[in-house]
């Protein structure tokens, strides 16, 4: 919502102050420039970008428009499940959680909290983790290793469509100059002609320039830097999981594993000590009930 917020912010301003400035709006409409920069930006685009990255940047794009759903309710949510799926491989043995990560669609423990298990890259994340533990054989050390290769991979993944989406960010004032260059030959041809239509061709020619740096550095760029850090709040789950099943793996106690887990939640997202106590005592009594 607040990046929409600030789109409309970028378009009032610039178009306001035009207005001020008494400029015709006619005149920014030469759909000559806009077919010029749009086409070969996304020429560009589809050249420079392989199809998967494609795919996941047209995914993540719409997500920039809504809330993040990385907060410090799912969070909360998170460090319950770590302690419920700890709590009972500490008490009924490491094979009583099998079941639950095998399948945590059917599993009665992750049902109770719909937000992790709508994220299914997570739900993976921990229950392939979780999985290497019932093995038995991969020490605390190496499972971490492991676990730091699994997110690396997944970090290089997410960077990829922001990247390709900064390119095309970085080329769009260049391009808008080939529309601006191209409007000059357009102009010179017609040196002979009407001061008017003179004018009227370098006014077109320069919002070609203007197109180009505005869908830049108004548009495409601030899209970027918000996907990227919507990536950054997505890595801070992760972060969260490894710490508290590498915790798990050294034998630590339910709640300290878990209070591994919250200290590696950023700030802002980070439930109290008294929230998580709380929340996994609770669970606790709903677990006995």
């Amino acid at each position: 919502m607040v990046a929409i917020v600030g789109l409309v912010v970028v378009i009032v301003a610039v178009l306001g102050g035009f207005a001020m400035a008494n400029g015709p709006f006619g005149v920014l409409l030469a759909w000559s420039e806009w077919v010029i920069i749009a086409g070969t930006g996304l020429g560009t685009m589809l050249v420079s970008t392989p199809g998967p990255v494609l795919k996941a940047m047209f995914r993540k794009l719409p997500r920039v428009f809504t809330g993040s759903p990385f907060n410090k309710d799912l969070f909360l949510d998170v460090l319950k499940l770590l302690f419920e799926l700890f709590q009972t491989a500490r008490r009924d043995g490491l094979i009583a959680i099998e079941s639950h990560i095998e399948r945590p669609e059917e599993s009665e423990i992750f049902k109770r909290y719909p937000k992790v298990l709508a994220n299914h890259h997570a739900v993976e994340f921990l229950s392939d983790a979780l999985r290497t533990v019932l093995v038995g054989s991969v020490s605390a050390f190496d499972l971490e290793a492991m676990l730091e290769a699994e997110m690396e991979v997944h970090h290089d993944a997410d960077a990829q469509p922001v990247a390709a989406l900064n390119r095309v960010a970085d080329s769009l004032p260049g391009i808008g100059i080939v529309a601006a260059v191209l409007g000059i030959v357009v102009t010179m041809q017609s040196l002979g002609g009407p001061i008017e239509e003179i004018g009227h061709h370098v006014g077109a020619a320069l919002v070609g320039t203007f197109l180009g740096i505005l869908l830049s550095y108004g548009f495409l760029a601030p899209l970027a830097a918000n996907m990227e850090a919507r990536n950054t709040d997505e890595h801070g789950l992760y972060f969260a999981l490894k710490a508290g099943i590498v915790a798990f793996a050294k034998n630590l106690p339910p709640m300290v594993a878990v209070e591994f887990a919250r200290k590696s939640i950023t700030a802002d997202a980070r439930p109290t000590f008294l929230e998580m106590e709380a929340a996994c005592k609770a669970t606790r009594k709903e677990a006995a009930a």
